[in-house]
């Protein structure tokens, strides 16, 4: 079996390392030449909009996914005209776009954040009405990790908000009063058949991932079973084949949906070491029609990111119980690197993790 994926970050490389287990060959296409799965598989470095390349790609596989949600849309059309291409591209459509996002999920009855477009600076300042201040606007279009997104406290701050993100069309936001951030990862196959990972209590800072813990234990049936109805309600929608992951802020006993990403994703690298199947493999089996594994954590599990740069592999094996995972990338400031997961009994020992990685590297939760 032959899987094409569009993408050559972490995620790609993660993927391959799952799928080469199974005796799955692995072709990525990434614009980038030094992309990290140059060092696992087949790599074709080319633009996205190089259509011999993109051919040339398509040419023998068996199925194509991606590894992040903003591949240019002409790109997978072209991929998805030659060969079974997952997720659809319809969830790529959706994730792509903030605002056709939180109306995707209002149209299927998700509750959301208060939220409204904005294509000018009056409108903005008319946005900030329906959403209440302080509220968070955010570029509709590429943004992530914290990016294309300005906070604001004060109606009078609109114009200058308007200004720093570029005078784009943008979405305004509530800034909910959460309690915590949620996120919920489930993998659906050609057949319908779905699996569920348990719930997944994450820590941002900045715009960015920096600790993810699971099982949450401190959650009510009634909350999970919320989580995972709504992720059905997507994937029946969608017609959804693979891992799909849904970003949630928990408000006492409700979920509001702050957005969604059709791929594997960052607050489920624990299941590598912490649940029986990974999220990249149950993606692999998913859009290979394959049979999908257990989804259920086997015991607790931590995950601390390593932001910014790679401290030295000598110190990072020499914490107890550390599971170490290096993405072979160039550090840059707020650029993830790799990630250091905990499981068992070391996962209580998270806090102390996070806090020896700051002290001691300048990364972790910094």
């Amino acid at each position: 079996m032959r899987v094409g994926v569009l993408g050559g970050g972490q995620l790609g490389r993660m993927l391959a390392l799952a799928g080469y287990r199974l005796g799955i060959q692995f072709r990525f296409f990434d614009p980038n030449s030094g992309a990290p799965v140059g060092q696992l598989g087949e790599l074709i470095a080319a633009p996205y909009d190089d259509e011999a390349a993109l051919a040339r790609f398509c040419d023998g596989l068996d199925v194509a996914t991606y590894e992040f949600e903003n591949v240019p849309l002409d790109a997978a059309r072209f991929v998805a005209e030659r060969v079974k291409l997952y997720p659809p591209i319809q969830s790529l459509e959706v994730a792509q776009h903030r605002l056709k996002e939180k109306e995707f999920f209002s149209s299927l009855g998700i509750p959301t954040p208060k939220y409204a477009p904005a294509n000018s600076a009056d409108e903005l300042a008319h946005a900030l009405g329906v959403t209440g201040i302080p509220a968070v606007v955010k570029t509709v279009t590429m943004g992530y990790d914290g990016k294309g997104q300005v906070v604001v406290r004060d109606r009078s701050a609109a114009a200058s908000a308007w200004d720093a993100v570029g005078k784009r069309a943008v979405i305004v936001e509530e800034m909910v009063a959460f309690d915590r951030e949620l996120s919920m990862i489930g993998a659906r196959d050609n057949d319908g058949r779905e699996v569920y990972y348990p719930l997944i209590e994450n820590e941002h800072s900045d715009g960015i991932l920096r600790v993810s813990r699971a099982p949450v234990h401190d959650v009510s049936l009634q909350l999970r079973g919320a989580a995972e109805d709504y992720v059905r309600r997507i994937f029946e929608k969608l017609d959804y084949i693979g891992v799909l992951a849904v970003e949630f802020f928990q408000r006492g006993s409700e979920l509001l949906v702050n957005e969604m990403a059709p791929r594997v994703h960052n607050s489920g690298h624990w299941t590598i070491e912490g649940a029986r199947t990974s999220q990249f493999e149950n993606h692999l089996r998913a859009i290979l029609s394959l049979p999908m594994g257990e989804a259920d954590a086997i015991g607790e599990a931590a995950m601390v990111n390593l932001i910014g740069e790679t401290p030295p592999l000598q110190e990072l094996l020499s914490i107890p119980g550390a599971h170490v995972h290096l993405y072979g990338k160039a550090a840059t400031e707020r650029r993830k690197v790799g990630h250091i997961t905990l499981v068992g009994e070391s996962a209580r020992n998270v806090g102390t993790l996070a806090e020896t990685l700051r002290r001691a590297f300048g990364t972790g939760t910094r």
